[in-house]
């Protein structure tokens, strides 16, 4: 898996786990610091933002998950996706139904749905492709990097938020994150902290000036 280039050194650092589709909170989080190491040695949560995203539907928000088969040392770079089950038919079909009538679904969807095509043995795999992708879109660069484990991070004072952006946190308190409402095909409630894939449907290139309003002052 490669790396994501980066230019120079940075004073502020965090370490995140790889997500999949990640929600605002992560994107916040990204933005918030100048360096950002993804970490795939951390041990694997079960049910959480690793394997699963939120989209708003017509009637719901919709929580979107990726079968996987967990190694027994439980580190997320051994996780498999289980392709047992036809979850991608589900995936795209809800994408289609989500956001098919988005402004921007028919210029961003192609791309992004061509990964499913590619019926990746890992899930740090898909998440990455996803990721990267996801990063382009909104204009981030040079700010994320592959790999740091939990020793480096201890000594080189990176601050440590792996699951601190989670789908366990009950209410709407984040992090990094403050609801800034942009338009969303359904409803007419604003839902904060849906999967990236909201708002770059439903934003395209304005999505990263949400995104910058978005962000907590820290």
């Amino acid at each position: 898996m490669p790396e994501l280039s980066v230019n120079e050194a940075s004073c502020r650092e965090a370490r995140l786990e790889l997500q999949y589709f990640p929600c605002l909170d992560y994107f916040a989080c990204i933005l918030s610091y100048d360096h950002i190491y993804i970490d795939v040695e951390e041990r694997y949560v079960k049910q959480t933002f690793r394997n699963r995203c939120m989209v708003l539907t017509a009637n719901k928000v919709d929580i979107l998950t990726v079968p996987v088969k967990i190694e027994n040392n439980g580190l997320t770079r051994d996780v498999r996706i289980d392709h047992s089950q036809d979850w991608t038919r589900r995936h795209i079909g809800c994408f289609q139904s989500a956001y098919g009538k988005s402004p921007f679904y028919e210029y961003y969807a192609p791309e992004l749905i061509s990964v499913f095509e590619k019926k990746y043995d890992f899930l740090i795999d898909l998440n990455y492709d996803l990721l990267t992708i996801c990063l382009r879109l909104v204009g981030i660069k040079d700010r994320v990097t592959y790999n740091l484990s939990g020793t480096e991070n201890a000594q080189n004072n990176v601050i440590d938020e792996i699951s601190q952006i989670n789908n366990k946190k009950s209410g709407d308190i984040f992090k990094y994150y403050t609801p800034e409402p942009y338009y969303q095909t359904f409803g007419n409630d604003f839902v904060s902290n849906l999967s990236i894939v909201d708002l770059i449907f439903n934003m395209g290139p304005e999505a990263r000036s949400v995104l910058l309003r978005s962000c907590k002052r820290q």
